[in-house]
């Protein structure tokens, strides 16, 4: 899964890095984006490509209400194109959702009672210091009170590579500069799109420990991802 990551970024120079027009006054410096917060996403509309604000938690249009949005951080690229939570914004509604980190904890269990003892964060992010981009999802919702509307989205996720796969199972859906355009075009046709949900190659990306300030998520700051030395880089 994908329960934490990193959105540095601000909307304008997310705009610049995929050459789309920022909508949204996002000023990034989020480096422990958790869920129901408000993220930047990439969207295509009427053919023009847009950086929007969205709240990380997607709410199907058919909900009766958005308590469950932080149940539906995720989606599985197994069964995206089935579930009714997903299926709709699989076909009519993706995303990319940008940023320069993610997080997982390797977790240490106690033998006898198999209890966790110890969770330790690691950041997964890009050598070469440019932003991943997950694969994502929105949605609209609106609100049966007031009408309102809410605009949500969804990471999806895949079975683990074999660096993430050292820390969890699953990993974010990570898509290269040339699929943007695929991913986010509304006629790309499905097995196209199937063609995509599938693990990164390891070598583009690092691992390291960082702070276990990062657990809480009331904690910000740029020092969260920086590495934390005293266990050294890697695994």
């Amino acid at each position: 899964m994908c329960g934490r990551f990193a959105q540095p970024r601000s909307a304008d120079e997310l705009a610049r890095i995929f050459h789309a027009r920022p909508v949204a006054d996002l000023p990034g410096e989020q480096f422990n984006v958790a869920p129901t917060d408000e993220v930047a996403g990439v969207v295509e509309q009427h053919g023009e490509r847009l950086v929007d604000a969205f709240r990380w938690g997607l709410v199907p249009f058919f909900a009766d209400s958005s308590n469950g949005a932080a149940r539906l951080i995720n989606a599985r690229a197994e069964t995206v194109e089935t579930s009714p939570a997903f299926r709709d914004a699989f076909r009519r509604r993706r995303c990319i959702l940008p940023a320069d980190a993610f997080y997982e904890w390797r977790r240490e269990h106690d033998p006898t009672t198999g209890r966790t003892i110890r969770a330790r964060p690691f950041a997964i992010r890009r050598l070469d210091g440019e932003p991943l981009a997950f694969a994502g999802l929105w949605a609209i919702w609106r609100n049966p009170q007031t009408a309102e509307r809410l605009y949500t989205c969804s990471i999806i996720t895949t079975r683990a590579n074999e660096l993430v796969g050292q820390l969890h199972d699953r990993m974010p859906v990570l898509l290269d500069a040339e699929d943007w355009d695929g991913w986010l075009a509304e006629g790309t046709a499905p097995d196209a799109l199937r063609g995509l949900l599938h693990p990164s190659p390891a070598e583009p990306l690092d691992v390291y420990a960082v702070s276990p300030a990062v657990n809480n998520v009331r904690n910000e700051g740029p020092e969260l991802l920086a590495p934390l030395s005293r266990w050294g880089r890697g695994l």
